[in-house]
Order: structure tokens, then C-alpha cells, then sequence
């Protein structure tokens, strides 16, 4: 079965402050394949909800979805997409957008998480993917040791074998990427570096002393 992300609702609960993560990750008949806040897919169809989310209709590779009262379209195929969780969210507003102060020696640092698991984050626009040790690897849950994927990358230290693994997100700010590639290396990291596998999904610009991140649709 086609795991692929393909897209992703935030919406704020009503009588809290907690938002739910509902993915689109393809259609069985007229059902549709969800993910719903990183639990197992489920299959639900028209009129059926899951734990909050009512798929209202479906057709061809769309689906209506009913959440906490409001209504959104999601498309298999789109890029990820995210609504913040305040009164909804316009274009450049929350889920859309991170402004990173610039840090010391001219880094761009910020706290994050990886699989809901928190973490710090240096961007590397020089990296193609994000890079973790395996000691991260370890307390974020990530078997590496059962990829089948290796590969060399250069480093100060001279080149080292990583593992290439799948993200199931990656969250920087109000805004999360879903099924992101990364590698693992032996070596011990300070940070965990922000590489072109997260940074692509976004328009960059640079300047007065910050980097902010669009989100690309």
C-alpha cells in the first residue's frame, strides 16, 4: 500500500489548545486513506469519522474533511499543506511561515521537533538532507539500523557512511513537513542539521538579521 504523505490539516480543538494533525495519504474506492494525528492509517468513508475527523465526500484523488466543525479539501498529490489553529489561516500567517533570528557566526538555530519529539535545529543550506547522529537517532525512535540505504558524505573529518531513513515530520515553528528524508551518521552532533530535504519545501530570503521560510505551494 502507497504510504505517501500527500497532505496535511491543522485545526485547533475547540475548548483547547491542542491541534490535530490529519493526513491524506491516498484513496481506497471512494474511501479515503488517513492518518490522523501519526496513529496507523485508516480507511473511512464517506459519512464515517475517526477520532474527530468526518470525511464529508470523496472524489477521484479528493476528500472533504469535517474538522472540529470546519471544513477543508484536501488533494492526493498536493504539497503538504498546514492551517494554523487560531480563527483560520491566511496566507502567510501561522503554518505558513517561520522567522528564524539569525544566531552566533551567522547560524540560523531553532528548537523543533521530529516525529513529535523535540529537538535543536541548525540550518545547513549546504546539506541535502537533514542530518542526525545515531545517538539522536536513538531517543527520537528512529531504527536506522533496518535501512537497506547507505550512502558517503563529506564532512570535516573526511567522508562517512550514513543511512538514509523517512521522516514521518519534521515541525519548525507552526509549520510541519511530512515523509522528509534524512541520514545517519556515527558521529556525535551538537545540533541537528537542516538540511535541503526540509528547506526545499519553502521559499527562503535572508537579511536584517533573520531567515524567513514561506511555505511553497
Amino acid at each position: 500500500m502507497k504510504a505517501l504523505l500527500t497532505a496535511v490539516v491543522l485545526a485547533a480543538a475547540c475548548t483547547c489548545a491542542i491541534a490535530q494533525e490529519v493526513a491524506l495519504t491516498g484513496m481506497l474506492g471512494g474511501k479515503a486513506l488517513l492518518i490522523i494525528n501519526g496513529a496507523a492509517p485508516r480507511v473511512v468513508a464517506p459519512g464515517e469519522s475517526r477520532d474527530g475527523v468526518k470525511v464529508v465526500s470523496t472524489s477521484g484523488e479528493q476528500a472533504v474533511l469535517e474538522i472540529n466543525g470546519k471544513k477543508h479539501t484536501l488533494r492526493v498529490g498536493d504539497a503538504p499543506a498546514s492551517v494554523g489553529s487560531g480563527n483560520g489561516a491566511a496566507a502567510g500567517g501561522s503554518g505558513t511561515r517561520v522567522v528564524l533570528p539569525v544566531g552566533s557566526g551567522g547560524h540560523y538555530f531553532s528548537a523543533g521537533s521530529i516525529n513529535g519529539r523535540s529537538v535543536n535545529f541548525m540550518v545547513d543550506t549546504g546539506a541535502t538532507f537533514i542530518a542526525m547522529s545515531a545517538s539522536d537517532a536513538q531517543r527520537l525512535g528512529i531504527d536506522y539500523l533496518k535501512s537497506t540505504q547507505r550512502g558517503q558524505i563529506s564532512t570535516a573529518n573526511g567522508p562517512m557512511t550514513v543511512s538514509l531513513v523517512k521522516l514521518n515530520s519534521v515541525r519548525l515553528g507552526d509549520v510541519e513537513v511530512f515523509n522528509v528524508d534524512a541520514v545517519v551518521g556515527p558521529q556525535a552532533m551538537p545540533f541537528i542539521l537542516l538540511g535541503n530535504s526540509f528547506l526545499s519545501r519553502f521559499q527562503m530570503t535572508q537579511g536584517s538579521g533573520q531567515m524567513v521560510l514561506e511555505r511553497r505551494y
